[in-house]
């Protein structure tokens, strides 16, 4: 019998194995092959803090400490909001949500010299917002899970979950386990899990969203550009590893799937980037697409079933899940060792899944 047993192996889950692997014995459990397959395998790899409902920044702020004393996991990138005529509003709400000073159009094309200066009519930067090394982080956790004693088992799909008087036995392409405490860690198959469970469903919906990699414009030394974000979200690009990544930052629904771009939304994202710069996009170094998955009110879903409390929702990390991880997964185990969490009351109210009901 098993303490927690966890079914996710992206960074939800790892980091959760990580933390509750100090407080008991843990099994994590992924269908595919690898760890992060999916939507952990597909992110834009930013730590911008000030990204997202107040719940999230308030989660995002509070995994600062992990990100800053833990060597190599964030480096410089800044973030730059660009705006056309028109758009004043969309533009004056991103910059006060995200806390970014507005700067002259000059003053960005000496940071990122392909803008367009005939449709780029407003600017704002800011430092702060940093890459996160994905992979060094997500590994972090898996190392520090492991020396506790934990099993992270890759290609051992779900297949059947039973309720037992000790708490839970499922049936996986891996063999048969038991577990006193079922951590829902799934991504965008978190309802399809509660559903195998018995427990009711919240109503998640995974999104996708297609990204292109491009050569780096003009042959420009990319690497010192911020994100670029068109106000209101309508794209975004961002340097790596020599080149671009640009994406329509669409919101398709999707069910819970192996996620591809989808051309022609590609195209209009990659015309909506074009727009804005000098250089037009020539050809496609690579493309790909994942699903982000949201809660009903778009907030992270942390915290016990409130109709099957041995049941843990650990979902709903939107685009949201490296950067929120580090708070996430300590709020986590707190509230599974019913412990003091630093963070407040109402965040955790806000985050429980206790409010659907």
């Amino acid at each position: 019998m098993t303490d927690f047993l966890i079914i996710g192996g992206g960074i939800a889950g790892v980091s959760a194995a990580a933390r509750l692997s100090h407080l008991g014995s843990v099994v994590l459990l992924e269908a595919e092959p690898v760890l992060a397959h999916h939507a952990s395998g597909r992110s834009a790899a930013l730590y911008e803090p000030r990204y997202g409902l107040a719940p999230v920044v308030e989660l995002s702020l509070a995994s600062g400490d992990y990100f800053r004393s833990t060597p190599n996991i964030l480096s410089p990138r800044g973030l730059m909001i660009l705006g056309k005529a028109g758009e004043d509003a969309a533009f004056a709400h991103d910059i006060a949500s995200m806390e970014l000073p507005e700067v002259s159009v000059d003053e960005a094309r000496a940071l990122v010299p392909i803008l367009n200066p005939q449709v780029v009519k407003r600017a704002a930067k800011a430092d702060h917002a940093w890459d996160i090394d994905t992979d060094l982080l997500l590994q972090g956790f898996a190392r520090e899970a492991r020396q506790n004693g934990a099993q992270l088992l890759t290609s051992a799909r779900v297949t059947a979950i039973n309720k037992t008087t000790t708490g839970w036995q499922l049936q996986t392409s891996a063999g048969d386990f038991a577990a006193a405490t079922l951590i829902n860690a799934a991504g965008a198959w978190v309802d399809e899990v509660a559903k195998l469970a018995g427990v009711a469903p919240l109503g998640f919906q995974p999104n996708r969203r297609s990204m292109a990699r491009i050569p780096a414009p003009a042959g420009l030394d990319v690497s010192g550009w911020p994100m670029m974000f068109g106000c209101g979200e309508t794209w975004y690009a961002k340097p790596d590893a020599g080149a671009l990544i640009v994406s329509p930052a669409e919101e398709h629904p999707m069910p819970p799937h192996d996620a591809w771009a989808d051309d022609m939304v590609l195209a209009e994202g990659l015309a909506r980037y074009e727009e804005m710069v000098t250089e037009p996009v020539t050809r496609l170094l690579s493309n790909w697409a994942g699903l982000r998955t949201f809660s009903p009110d778009r907030s992270l879903v942390i915290g016990r079933d409130p109709g099957q409390p041995d049941f843990f929702w650990l979902a709903g990390q939107g685009g949201y899940g490296f950067q929120s991880a580090p708070a996430a997964s300590q709020l986590a185990a707190d509230l599974l060792a019913e412990g003091r969490s630093p963070l407040g009351a109402s965040l955790i109210a806000a985050l429980s899944p206790a409010r659907f009901a």
